[in-house]
């Protein structure tokens, strides 16, 4: 049996073949083109479904379900997508409109928790009874499995880990709150960061390696200046991991699981990372004598979208 996974995002769509295993045999991919009505993007995304289809020598009836990774909210129940702000969509009859192409059942979920599912079903999370995925991009996402079930909460948005206040009266959030993790913990909050710390000690790195230009800092930039030793870089990354460890407390506070994947662009500073919330952890934990759960890297990178949303389907 396979099962087809739809990443969905702003700029592109990607659907992929994916086995039993977890492992895509084929993918294809489409411009999303935002702004058009949703049935023309639909049809797009059907187009894309039998074109990875026909590449994988398979016919619609080898296929068990089709899942679809947004980024936004759906109605588990009524496959209806509430609100996916990339795509200017609300209320949209996603499984619906789906299934008015190709007849198989539809699962939708927020593109975080499915790329925590694929790490969970085939990654760095699998064997594990409850993990927290936490992607570190432009904002922070997240997903959450318990006893082998993805938890999506009473009304799909229990994963909105990145808008939970960690600083009181903090940065302003694009949510319209202030002092939200993402302003904190994400690669836009590295970059922020950083672009007040040089505005106060221009010489310094970070500076040196974007040719003298705030526009071009970026989180890698940072990180590898802090890697190197600068001090404006290292007390950036300094604030960021704090702020980051923080946050990591608080779900081992609230949820005691047994792993917590990072995912995302921060993530690939490896070892690094991991070492510097190690490293302070212990300051903030309320029974630092209990075992920790497990902090690990994600595994799969851009290829978990379509593998978490392929496998929707298995958890039914």
């Amino acid at each position: 049996m396979y099962y087809i996974g739809i990443d969905l995002g702003g700029t592109h769509m990607a659907a992929g073949v994916v086995n039993e295993e977890g492992a895509i045999l084929t993918k294809a991919e489409t411009p999303t083109l935002v702004g058009r009505p949703y049935q023309d993007i639909v049809r797009d995304m059907a187009a894309c479904i039998r074109t990875a289809i026909g590449q994988a020598g398979i016919s619609e009836a080898d296929v068990h379900s089709i899942g679809i990774g947004i980024p936004g909210i759906a109605d588990q129940k009524t496959g209806r997508v509430i609100f996916c702000p990339n795509l200017s969509w609300r209320d949209i009859p996603l499984r619906d409109e789906v299934q008015k192409h190709i007849d198989k059942p539809v699962f939708i979920d927020n593109d975080a928790t499915v790329a925590g599912w694929a790490e969970y079903q085939a990654g760095v999370s699998r064997g594990c009874n409850t993990c927290v995925f936490l992607t570190l991009g432009t904002g922070v996402g997240a997903g959450i499995v318990i006893n082998g079930r993805i938890w999506s909460g009473a009304h799909g948005a229990a994963t909105e880990l990145g808008h939970l206040t960690i600083e009181v009266d903090g940065e302003m959030c694009n949510c319209g709150k202030r002092g939200c993790t993402e302003r904190y913990c994400s690669a836009t909050a590295i970059i922020r960061m950083a672009k007040e710390a040089c505005a106060q000690q221009p010489d310094n790195s970070i500076m040196r390696k974007c040719g003298g230009d705030m526009n071009k800092i970026n989180a890698k930039i940072v990180i590898d200046a802090a890697k190197e030793g600068d001090d404006v870089a290292k007390q950036v990354f300094n604030r960021y991991s704090k702020y980051l460890t923080i946050a990591i407390n608080n779900i081992i506070s609230f949820l005691d699981p047994d792993m917590i994947v990072l995912g995302g662009g921060v993530s690939h500073a490896g070892a690094f990372l991991l070492d510097a919330i190690k490293a302070q952890l212990g300051d903030y934990l309320v029974f630092p004598t209990l075992e920790l759960p497990r902090i690990a890297l994600a595994q799969l990178g851009n290829n978990a979208g379509i593998i978490g949303a392929a496998l929707l389907g298995r958890q039914q």
